[in-house]
């Protein structure tokens, strides 16, 4: 599994940074969160296949998340996309989409199906789940946890070998889940697997001030990415505009215990983003301001 930041600026693209988009590659899906105006550039830009993309989560409807859609749609088109297109977000998603598909004129050959969704609202996948949960922005807006399904233990070969199963394909059946003769009994995956391995937690933000409900979606995971628009100089601005600080998103990766924090939506003001870094590496060490089109690999056990 790995995540693609396509874009990590604020509200306007600067030619550094474009606005926002993820692309998190699960296996041979990918899911896209945001997709800011430029996204299929980026996409293009980048090694992530923009036709494996099977489901969008827009965090809120500002221009800046979602603008991309149109031109993104549309491409798929040209390069013959015959699989739906599901685009998740707040109330007013699926009527946005209606809108976007009334834009210009083409012949549509593959649904795009909107889907509102509220606060707790859970989407499922092969293996995983993306919930929704409400954040604090000008405009009704959500965050996102990606959550993967609790993962088999590790197979031990020396339990299964001192068992008397022969090495082989009866190693494979038994990390399948079967049972397979061993020399006086019948050995059961439980007897040389270990125990279930919890599965990656990753939370996307959005747009936010610091709330509530973003401190409860947090806790405990792997991953975070927040926003982090501006310095805390800058707070009260932010705080009128619902947006974060980098010290906001450092005390809310500490405080929640987050293994993994990198920040994004910042503001064009930083064409340097090292008093970003340095504010949020003052609370918490572990932080991360990615490059457009850097690739990170996202396992549990780091």
């Amino acid at each position: 599994m790995d995540l693609t930041f396509l874009g990590t600026g604020g509200s306007v693209p600067t030619t550094r940074r474009n606005t926002v988009s993820l692309a998190l590659r699960i296996g041979p899906e990918v899911l896209l969160f945001d997709c800011g105006e430029g996204t299929q550039r980026q996409l293009m830009s980048s090694t992530v296949s923009f036709m494996r993309i099977g489901r969008i989560f827009i965090s809120h409807h500002h221009g800046d998340h979602f603008l991309g859609l149109p031109g993104l749609v549309q491409s798929m088109n040209f390069y013959g996309r015959e699989s739906p297109l599901e685009v998740f977000g707040p109330p007013g998603t699926a009527d946005l989409v209606r809108t976007i598909l009334g834009l210009g004129v083409f012949d549509l050959r593959y649904d795009v199906l909107g889907r509102d969704l509220t606060p707790g609202d859970e989407v499922r996948g092969d293996l995983y789940s993306v919930q929704a949960f409400r954040t604090a922005h000008t405009v009704p807006s959500l965050g996102f946890v990606y959550q993967e399904d609790e993962r088999p233990g590790r197979f031990d070969p020396q339990k299964a070998l001192a068992l008397g199963v022969k090495e082989g394909p009866a190693f494979s059946r038994l990390v399948r889940g079967e049972s397979v003769p061993g020399r006086d009994c019948t050995v059961t995956p439980d007897m040389v697997m270990g125990p279930p391995r919890k599965g990656l937690r990753l939370v996307y933000s959005g747009d936010t001030a610091p709330c509530p409900e973003m401190r409860e979606a947090c806790q405990g995971a792997d991953v975070l990415v927040h926003e982090a628009t501006v310095t805390s100089d800058l707070e009260q601005r932010a705080r009128e505009y619902g947006h974060s600080t980098a010290a906001d998103a450092a005390r809310m990766a500490k405080d929640c215990d987050v293994s993994r924090l990198f920040l994004v939506h910042l503001s064009g003001r930083y064409e340097d983003p090292s008093p970003l870094l340095e504010e949020a590496m003052g609370i918490f060490p572990h932080v991360t301001v990615p490059d457009d089109l850097e690739t990170f690999v996202l396992r549990p056990e780091e």
